[in-house]
């Protein structure tokens, strides 16, 4: 099971910005598409942005989130991230990232991935 490790959260006012870091140790994270999740408190996991392995071309984003997310990978540092700006109040959720395969129209975790511990965000004033 691949499981990634998620870093980067923290309490930011509305109008804020973060950047959470998804990074592995003994996997090459260029090879995997890989995926942005959150769950906030009484609601189900959401995919919130996926990118394809290094060789691929999908990228997507919630509705919720796009023109305000990026998500991008520095292969130098084996490392996906994502760059949240503009935050609000309902972004507030543990963020998690895993491998992901490309499902219409986001992704889901694969198989061989596992979830991580996940890190909090929370938006608040």
């Amino acid at each position: 099971q691949l499981q990634l490790v998620e870093s980067g959260g923290g309490l930011v006012q509305p109008g804020g910005s973060l950047r959470l870091s998804c990074a592995a140790s003994g996997y090459n994270l260029d090879y995997y598409a890989i995926g942005w999740f959150r769950q906030a408190p009484g609601k189900e996991r959401e995919a919130v942005s996926c990118i394809s392995s290094r060789f691929g071309v999908f990228l997507k984003y919630a509705e919720s989130v796009k023109g305000r997310f990026t998500i991008s990978r520095d292969s130098a540092k084996n490392t996906v991230y994502l760059q949240m700006n503009s935050l609000k109040p309902e972004d507030t959720a543990v963020y998690y990232c895993a491998p992901v395969l490309h499902r219409q129209p986001m992704c889901v975790i694969a198989d061989f991935g596992s979830w991580g511990q996940g890190t909090q965000v929370t938006v608040s004033s």
